[in-house]
């Protein structure tokens, strides 16, 4: 899928992303569901995130997590605060920790708790959407708080380029379960 550049192909997408990963979702069994995340015997990613999340819960909350820092730091700045996206004291060099700090915040969360914070806040991030124009979402420097990113690339990020990572991840994991249960067959 193309990346948004518009407000009608970001809603668009992120709409289709999500509803993509919903039924993604829906579709594995309760044990793919449940189960601790697996991409195969001896599998290292590169990324930090392949070790981080052990399950489906971790994906959901990280979606949720972050969908708070977009709704967050719009409000902020739209109020006057000026805020950097990312919260004190983390950069762009350091939003590792902040992830592993969001998965440490919900290991207790339950599962159906961390879908529905993930519907609710998508929801908000698309009613947040709507309320800003097309120029306003896509020109680059029409807010000084965007730096030379526009709104609308931040909400991409947080929604539609999101979902496909998350689904990509969940596809993994699916593909590896009914590979080791094949294999454990014959």
């Amino acid at each position: 899928m193309a990346r948004p550049k518009s407000k009608e192909e970001l809603l668009d997408a992120a709409d289709k992303q999500f509803e993509a990963l919903l039924s993604l979702i829906a579709s594995m069994s309760d044990d793919a569901r449940s189960a601790p995340l697996y991409f195969g015997d001896g599998f290292v990613g590169k990324e930090a995130h392949w070790a981080r999340d052990k399950n489906l819960r971790d994906i959901l909350v990280h979606l949720y997590e972050w969908h708070q820092l977009l709704l967050n730091w719009v409000a902020a700045n739209q109020n006057g605060d000026d805020k950097p996206f990312l919260p004190a004291p983390y950069n762009w060099k350091t939003y590792g920790d902040m992830n592993a700090e969001f998965w440490r915040k919900h290991q207790g969360t339950p599962l159906e708790d961390a879908m529905r914070r993930l519907e609710t806040s998508h929801k908000q991030v698309m009613e947040m959407i709507e309320h800003f124009s097309n120029k306003e979402l896509f020109e680059k420097k029409h807010f000084t708080w965007t730096g030379t990113t526009t709104l609308g690339s931040y909400c991409v990020s947080a929604t539609s380029s999101h979902y496909d990572w998350a689904m990509k991840k969940l596809r993994a994991h699916i593909k590896a379960l009914k590979k080791s249960k094949d294999q454990t067959r014959a």
